[in-house]
């Protein structure tokens, strides 16, 4: 009969996540993990596996808890609320914590060895999963005629992810949220509308 695990996994992933946020994967030791879930090591490995697991479970609580306004932004009635939506609650969250400002996706693996390449590429997956979502919501918008006809829905799905990248690099440099949300205002201005949108709005 297995022992009771004597931790909770929540709290356990919960801690963890803000260690690799602040640190990165290859930045984070098992001695900050342990230190930080109160957890000590073959408990981490028996509970996750070893550190590459665990951070994986870590990237997937991440956008369950961290995440929900860029779903909420997909619904919205216009491809420029959707993106509005997007840079505000990124500015909000890369600048929420003090101790790990940023973006997880971005920062836990820009640069490593060759062993943390797997976590590279699970965050190079992850970006490019809402990357794609963006370019589908866009070409919905292209069908509303929300967009105009010569709209690249690909180049603008990269733009705006361009954008948020360099929105988490700059709050981890310390920018404050309303910088960032000046820096999302000026991306908005060139957002490219129909000659139909214009006329909703005006």
């Amino acid at each position: 009969m297995g022992r009771n695990r004597e931790f909770d996994v929540d709290q356990a992933l919960d801690a963890a996540l803000c260690v690799f946020w602040r640190k990165g994967y290859e930045g984070a030791s098992y001695t900050d993990l342990t230190q930080a879930t109160g957890v000590e090591r073959p408990a981490l490995y028996s509970a996750f596996g070893n550190k590459e697991a665990l951070f994986l479970r870590v990237i997937e609580r991440y956008y369950e808890r961290y995440h929900d306004f860029f779903l909420a932004a997909l619904e919205l009635p216009t491809s420029r609320e959707v993106v509005a939506h997007i840079f505000r609650g990124s500015a909000e969250l890369q600048t929420r914590y003090p101790d790990h400002k940023g973006c997880l996706y971005v920062h836990g693996g820009l640069a490593g060895s060759d062993d943390a390449e797997p976590i590279r590429r699970a965050l190079i997956d992850a970006r490019a999963k809402g990357e794609a979502s963006l370019r589908d919501r866009f070409e919905r918008a292209k069908q509303e005629g929300d967009l105009p006809e010569t709209a690249n829905c690909a180049v603008l799905a990269a733009f705006v992810m361009a954008v948020l990248h360099g929105m988490a690099v700059q709050a981890k440099a310390g920018f404050s949220r309303n910088m960032l949300e000046a820096v999302a205002e000026q991306a908005l201005s060139s957002w490219p509308t129909s000659n139909s949108s214009s006329r909703k709005s005006s």
